[in-house]
């Protein structure tokens, strides 16, 4: 009989098919889950990077995984053969049928593809207490997937308004990296 623990460890990497069947798994349970639940993840994951690897890496690891979402999340949900409006228009309804918060662009630039949107009611910031900083990292790179998937061009998003520093809103600026 093999010994299955001095097999070598596989690196697994994530696809979307890597999420399985949700709903057979928790048939009693459902899909849902208090947000609670979510930002005790979130926040316990983000307090374990950041002590160490430090604030910076920690932000850059958040994205990256943000990223990594934005990307599998378009890809299976969204249809990137329809017109940009349309495409914002889809992004917008599967962001509240998932209950992701409440997307709506504010300005699109045709000629440098600058984007401004919002996320109102979002999944990590809406609800806490003012400490004045942006905290959304994750959004910029879920935000920085979905459009880089989308327009085949790289975007760098930056958060620059958010509930956790006043604003009732979370602001998100999209440029193009040259």
């Amino acid at each position: 009989m093999e010994n299955i623990f001095m097999k070598p460890k596989s690196h697994n990497t994530f696809s979307w098919a890597s999420l399985n069947n949700i709903k057979e798994g928790r048939g009693d349970l459902g899909e849902e889950m208090p947000i609670l639940i979510y930002r005790l993840f979130r926040y316990t994951m983000l307090d374990v990077l950041n002590k160490g690897l430090g604030t910076e890496k920690a932000n850059d690891y958040m994205r990256a995984a943000g990223f990594l979402a934005g990307t599998e999340f378009t890809q299976n949900t969204l249809d990137l053969s329809v017109d940009f409006d349309t495409f914002i228009a889809n992004l917008q309804k599967v962001f509240l049928e998932f209950k992701m918060g409440i997307l709506r662009v504010e300005s699109f630039n045709e000629s440098t593809m600058e984007i401004i949107l919002t996320i109102a009611q979002d999944l990590d910031c809406s609800g806490l207490s003012v400490s004045d900083e942006t905290i959304c990292t994750y959004d910029e790179g879920f935000i920085a997937g979905s459009l880089q998937l989308y327009t085949g061009q790289t975007y760098l998003v930056r958060e620059i308004d958010c509930w956790a520093n006043g604003s009732r809103i979370c602001r998100f600026k999209g440029t193009i990296i040259e």
